[in-house]
């Protein structure tokens, strides 16, 4: 039986208020976003209630322009790379910091999410001049790492999550039963934090793909990505194509949530198997 059935009519009325709050909240944010989407169907080439019709004109100029799948491709390019390189160095960074014996682990922590925390036009401007001088400005070197920067935080701080539940006498086990330190992680560590590493990579992979002020800054015409090129385009005119491509890019952003999410709870489910 639910335990709002026990519940004083103050703590009901808190209950559903507290809901009715944070739906309201929700919609708040969420509305401009569902009064945009129906426009990239227009089958004008202005904004405008009601639509003098429906069409698809605006996805086709999306999905079969030079122009936009190159920007797309540059995108997917850089943010694979990105999503390899943070997850393998943001998965190093959080086994080391979970040791017990890690010397100032809280200093390192703070330098490691501090790209989360400065204002990514401060990240943008001093990636820009620290890359003048060594010559990786216009390059996808240079973007690269410049996102793995950026992304390799939300690696280190869900995979450190990961291991704050991590049963380690698994591992001494392991090691007593004669394993290498290379087979106890591969055999026993990794699959165990396997679901915290494919959230921090999805998150990683979002962080690349959704990003467009340091790519103003760093990337040239050769690298131009998705979000770089809708935002030249709100300057320079105002098309529909560019809500089609939020759009697309908005499905992308839910099925990475809605994939991170599921692997959240199966996470948990594990953890409550071990724990059992």
């Amino acid at each position: 039986m639910s335990t709002l059935a026990y519940a004083s009519p103050l703590e009901k009325a808190w209950y559903y208020l507290h809901r009715l709050f944070c739906g309201a909240v929700l919609l708040f944010l969420i509305a401009p976003i569902l009064v945009t989407f129906p426009l990239s169907f227009n089958s004008v080439p202005f904004f405008s209630y009601p639509m003098p019709g429906f069409s698809l004109r605006w996805y086709e100029e999306f999905f079969l322009t030079d122009r936009w799948q190159y920007a797309l491709q540059n995108s997917m390019i850089v943010a694979v790379t990105v999503t390899l390189l943070s997850t393998a160095l943001g998965t190093v960074a959080a086994l080391g910091l979970s040791r017990p014996n890690f010397p100032w682990r809280t200093t390192v922590m703070s330098l490691l999410i501090s790209p989360m925390i400065v204002p990514a036009v401060i990240t943008a401007v001093g990636v820009y001049f620290f890359y003048a001088d060594v010559g990786l400005l216009n390059s996808y070197a240079g973007l690269i790492l410049a996102h793995t920067s950026i992304a390799t935080p939300f690696v280190v701080i869900i995979v450190t999550a990961t291991l704050s539940g991590f049963d380690y006498s698994l591992a001494r086990a392991a090691a007593s039963l004669g394993a290498a330190p290379m087979t106890v992680f591969f055999k026993v560590t990794l699959p165990l934090i396997m679901p915290g590493m494919i959230s921090g990579a999805l998150f990683a992979f979002l962080s690349s793909f959704d990003e467009v002020v340091i790519a103003l800054f760093v990337a040239g015409a050769e690298q131009r990505t998705l979000p770089k090129v809708m935002f030249a385009g709100i300057r320079e005119e105002i098309s529909p194509t560019i809500i089609a491509a939020a759009t697309v890019l908005t499905f992308i952003s839910i099925v990475v949530l809605a994939a991170a999410e599921l692997l959240r709870r199966r996470s948990e489910r594990l953890r409550g198997v071990r724990s059992s």
